[in-house]
């Protein structure tokens, strides 16, 4: 499909506002999916419920089911083309606190909670999560960026901080600010340019005029003689 340009965009100013408008979309924002490939649960947390309600939910989102997960110590695999997949969605670097929970009559328990980040997964898209004596998990994001080399988490341990260097998203920030600067720069600079046309068209026409009425004085002075 063609893409077809906008005649503003031909305009100078139009060039410089279309420049703006696609310099605001860092190509560095992308939205990765994960799903989940597979899971074993050792355990359930219900007093009186033999088959549990496993589900995955991260902060803020609606909660996904496995409606498959019933029966602990059994290896579970996924296709991630069933229902419920993807479990969600991870936008450029950015992390989500996620976990896996069991639901209870009057409350849930939770077999894991933890920050899902795009750089726990693989140069291969996958990532694995154990928990001890609760579950062992391997998640897919084969869209994810390999931000700090894809460093997996130890089963049990907080994500370490990056120390030293500059966060990408940061950066992109940077090229924008920088991009937008200079873009006004070169509008108020135009503006300028336009500015001073005129008024040198002005002096001209000035100049024009008043040489005009020297010339029809000079006439007159001589029919006069």
């Amino acid at each position: 499909m063609s893409i077809r340009i906008p005649p503003a965009c031909l305009d100078f100013r139009g060039f410089i506002l279309c420049f703006i408008f696609f310099s605001s979309f860092p190509g560095t924002i992308l939205t990765q999916q994960v799903t989940l490939d597979s899971i074993q649960i050792f355990k359930t947390h219900g007093w009186f419920s033999s088959k549990p309600t496993v589900y995955f939910q991260c902060k803020g989102e609606n909660k996904t089911v496995l409606p498959d997960v019933k029966s602990t110590n059994v290896s579970y695999s996924f296709k991630g083309e069933e229902s419920w997949q993807p479990l969600t969605e991870l936008k450029g670097t950015k992390c989500k606190r996620c976990g896996i929970y069991e639901d209870d009559t009057l409350t849930y328990d939770t077999f894991d909670e933890w920050e899902l980040c795009p750089s726990d997964f693989t140069a291969e898209g996958s990532y694995k999560r154990i928990k001890e004596k609760e579950f062992n998990a391997t998640f897919l994001c084969h869209g994810c960026s390999q931000v700090g080399a894809g460093s997996n988490k130890e089963s049990g341990n907080d994500k370490e901080k990056e120390k030293g260097g500059m966060h990408p998203a940061i950066v992109a920030l940077i090229v924008v600010i920088v991009l937008g600067a200079v873009v006004m720069g070169l509008l108020v600079g135009y503006q300028y340019w336009r500015k001073k046309k005129r008024q040198q068209e002005q002096a001209r026409f000035l100049k024009l005029f008043e040489d005009g009425d020297e010339i029809e004085d000079e006439l007159g002075l001589e029919n006069t003689l």
